[in-house]
């Protein structure tokens, strides 16, 4: 690192680059993430249901950026707005150049299912297979399941005078039908939703064969339409705003506030999107643009299996032979069962020393949700304070452990991000349960979505209060710790436990706390302390800055950057997803290096680095992206890692991400590029071998 640092510095350039020059379109970075990892799914390396996994997480994913992305780029156009991003474009031009992207984007994807994954597949026994396909035995099977099953749950909506034009509810798979009245001679439009309380698939009695539910309705229209000729008929899917807009300030009650946006957004939102299939007749389409208000623009032709999220049915099958070896986290050693199996008392573990979890190479189970546990059983703990982004529901893990904490007579404290965009209606729900038990639910700061991700346990010892954290840059949800890449940090540190006290007390009550003792906290400071860590580096002669992100978007943090390189300062990045820094451009960036790694596990951690060997390094986790949204309208905490020993760890992993040479992406002057396999590190794999090795410290001896 240092070798390659140093041949890396001390060359200045002057002036400012333009716009289009120094940042990187966040939009269409974000859709460069969406190829990377696509490109798991067309690589055959990769067991067929993990790539069909892939196919619907790119899927997800674009709904998701339709509903919020594009939904806000058509707001400023609609509301006359000539703000321009930072790389100069307007949001005219960045739809312009989004749809471009994606049509091409959506291809790639039809044609990797169709051509590939699919036979791929069929060829291993789990087929689709459309109605055409059946035999007549087949057929009569399935028209017996359609009216037992099927039948009952539709409701065929008709267009005409007397009926107006349905509304249709975001995300859902419809039948566009045109039927002919016989009697009356006239035609009629009708819409037919496919009952999302179904399975995406028909399975078939072999129990290989799978036929899409749209295409076994549409096979049965005619027991909808008696009496009628049924013309035509072609799936459709709408994509709406889902973006909340809840006046916080004026809102008495936020959760009642929340909830009502959400009834009166399902249907007043504006539809952004309309997918179709390619076959669908210029009268039907005419109608569906006219009546949703939608341009050509808005329409997206589909030559395949419309939403291919509904994939995850087929990867949800007992197929072990076509998906990845089950991954079970390990327990850190520090929180091991003893060898008669008895668990760790956490707490003397964690006041002689500060424990490191790296998930999901070690257990969620066995740390944080067990530190919890024992927290809410323990008669000496008085108080549990928790933030709560997205986690499970009630009957889960760390919300069951605060309700019985609650129900005990301890303090409990949760603070419910009701605005965490598309977990809104979960967490109201798990947030009216909590309450119910006596848990304090407060909902955090008018203006800003409360991000971090913190715990504080407060328990008396010996006629004294000892405070005991976990910090982490991952959610508290069981589910995603199993596939996000996440660390924490367990400290009874004075310091930190002072300052998470403050923290809380900012969270729930009146406090204009703005200086911290350890803790890096948005929106009162963290930016200044990254840019001042920045700033530092750049001015040291054998200054190096490493930052692990999902995301790199703000403009200071960028030029500071930018500045770092013109100094000479080594600037490497590892940035999941969005990256609007522009890296090799010479003068401004030559010395920096951006690579994104994506593969089996979701690359979630924030890590930084600022330092060299000989004055040693500064490392730090937290919650927070170099994003504006995370340094301005987001309470997010960064919290530094003091002990060596953990130290050693995190540079562990970050060595780790600049090795690998399997999962690595690297961006340069002319885009996104796979990184050449030359020594087959896979960073995923070599954490999981890592994390075997410290649960069974023999096997470390035995491979060396």
């Amino acid at each position: 690192m240092e070798a390659t640092s140093a041949a890396r510095r001390r060359k200045r350039a002057p002036g400012r680059k333009s716009a289009d020059t120094r940042y990187i379109n966040r939009e269409l970075s974000w859709l460069d993430f969406n190829v990377r990892v696509l490109a798991l799914a067309e690589d055959p390396a990769n067991p067929l249901l993990e790539r069909a996994k892939f196919l619907a997480i790119v899927s997800s994913n674009l709904d998701e950026f339709f509903q919020v992305r594009v939904a806000g780029l058509k707001e400023q156009v609609a509301a006359g707005v000539t703000t321009r991003s930072p790389d100069g474009m307007t949001a005219a031009a960045q739809l312009a150049a989004i749809r471009k992207r994606v049509i091409k984007l959506m291809a790639q994807m039809q044609s990797t299912y169709n051509s590939d994954i699919a036979p791929g597949l069929s060829a291993a026994g789990v087929r689709m297979v459309g109605t055409s396909d059946l035999s007549t035995g087949d057929r009569a099977w399935l028209k017996t399941l359609f009216g037992r099953q099927i039948f009952p749950v539709l409701t065929p909506l008709a267009v005409d005078p007397a009926h107006p034009f349905p509304y249709i509810s975001n995300l859902s798979l419809n039948l566009a039908v045109l039927v002919r009245d016989t009697e009356r001679k006239t035609t009629r439009f009708a819409r037919v939703k496919v009952p999302p309380v179904l399975p995406r698939f028909v399975t078939m009695p072999d129990g290989v064969r799978f036929v899409p539910l749209e295409q076994v309705i549409a096979a049965h229209l005619g027991a909808l339409f008696p009496g009628m000729k049924v013309l035509e008929h072609h799936p459709f899917r709408v994509t709406r705003n889902a973006d909340l807009d809840v006046e916080e300030d004026e809102a008495d009650d936020l959760l009642d506030a929340i909830e009502t946006e959400l009834r009166r957004h399902r249907r007043d939102a504006d539809v952004v999107r309309l997918e179709v299939d390619p076959g669908m007749s210029e009268q039907i389409l005419t109608l569906l643009t006219r009546e949703l208000e939608l341009s050509a623009d808005d329409v997206y032709e589909v030559d395949g299996l419309l939403d291919l999220s509904g994939l995850w049915s087929l990867v949800a099958l007992e197929r072990p032979d076509l998906k990845d070896s089950p991954w079970l986290g390990t327990t850190p050693p520090a929180l091991a069962p003893d060898h008669e199996g008895h668990r760790p008392d956490f707490f003397r573990v964690i006041s002689t020393r500060d424990v490191l979890v790296h998930h999901p190479y070690e257990s969620f189970a066995a740390s944080v949700e067990a530190f919890i546990e024992q927290a809410s059983r323990d008669p000496r703990v008085l108080a549990i304070k928790q933030t709560l982004y997205r986690t499970s529901g009630p009957e889960r893990g760390i919300i069951r452990s605060l309700i019985r904490a609650a129900e005990t007579g301890k303090q409990v404290v949760a603070l419910v991000e009701l605005k965490a965009r598309f977990d809104e209606q979960a967490n109201i729900v798990w947030a009216r349960a909590l309450e119910q038990a006596g848990v304090h639910v407060v909902y955090g700061l008018v203006g800003l979505k409360t991000h971090a991700k913190t715990s504080l346990i407060v328990r008396q010892e010996d006629g004294e209060i000892r405070r005991y954290c976990h910090l982490a840059t991952g959610n508290y949800n069981p589910k995603t710790a199993t596939i996000y890449e996440d660390v924490g940090i367990f400290t009874s540190d004075e310091e930190i436990g002072e300052d998470v006290t403050e923290l809380f007390n900012y969270l729930t009550g009146y406090s204009r706390q703005v200086t911290w003792r350890r803790l890096l906290v948005a929106p009162v400071g963290l930016r200044d302390n990254i840019l001042a860590l920045i700033k530092r580096e750049t001015g040291a002669a054998d200054g190096s800055i490493l930052m692990k992100m999902n995301s790199l978007v703000d403009e200071q943090v960028i030029d500071a950057l930018y500045t770092a390189s013109q100094a000479g300062t080594a600037v490497d990045l590892v940035t999941r997803s969005i990256c609007c820094l522009r890296p090799g451009v010479e003068g401004q960036s030559e010395h920096i290096r951006v690579r994104s790694l994506v593969g089996r596990f979701l690359e979630h951690s924030r890590i930084y680095r600022f330092g060299s060997v000989a004055r040693g390094y500064d490392y730090l986790i937290g919650s927070a992206d170099m994003m504006p949204r995370n340094l301005d309208r987001r309470i997010e905490v960064i919290v530094p890692v003091l002990d060596k020993e953990l130290q050693q760890r995190l540079e562990e992993i970050l060595q780790a991400d600049l090795d690998d040479d399997v999962l690595a992406w690297e961006l340069t002057l002319k885009g996104w590029g796979k990184v050449p396999t030359t020594r087959g590190i896979d960073a995923h794999k070599l954490l999981q071998g890592l994390a075997t090795e410290r649960s069974h410290p023999t096997l470390r001896v035995a491979r060396d």
